[in-house]
């Protein structure tokens, strides 16, 4: 988590609401990709740290399925991202902060867990949610 931290941070610089992102491999040591978001950024809106995380250890990996991989995120997953999440078989999500407003991976919506759906992800939320909750709360206080 503090790798992502740490992502979110470049996203502050951009502009961005500073979401992070790390996919780790299957042995949970080896990172494979990184993200932050970059919407205002690139202009792109699917620019969300998940999604270019997700895409970029695709890339890494040589094929779209994550099985056996880790995303860790600061923020709970929006729809679009739980979406991603289920498409790509990444097997555990770790966020931080809970999103109230947004959150679909329990607090608003349950995509992930959604029994309809053929992949479920393990979900553990809560992860230094302090400190990925107060970068939150900072970068909009500023705004």
């Amino acid at each position: 988590m503090r790798l992502a931290l740490d992502e979110a941070e470049l996203a502050v610089r951009g502009g961005d609401v500073p979401v992070g992102a790390v996919v780790l491999s299957a042995d949970g040591t080896t990172v494979l990709a990184t993200g932050h978001n970059e919407r205002e950024a690139t202009g792109d809106p699917t620019a969300h740290a998940e999604v270019l995380a997700v895409r970029r250890a695709a890339a890494e990996l040589g094929q779209w399925r994550l099985t056996d991989c880790t995303l860790v995120v600061t923020l709970e997953p929006c729809t679009m991202c739980a979406g991603a999440i289920v498409q790509s078989r990444v097997d555990r999500l770790v966020y931080g902060a809970r999103d109230e407003k947004a959150g679909a991976t329990g607090s608003l919506w349950d995509v992930v867990r959604d029994r309809r759906l053929n992949h479920r992800p393990e979900v553990i939320g809560g992860v230094l949610d302090d400190e990925c909750a107060r970068l939150l709360t900072d970068f909009f206080r500023d705004r």
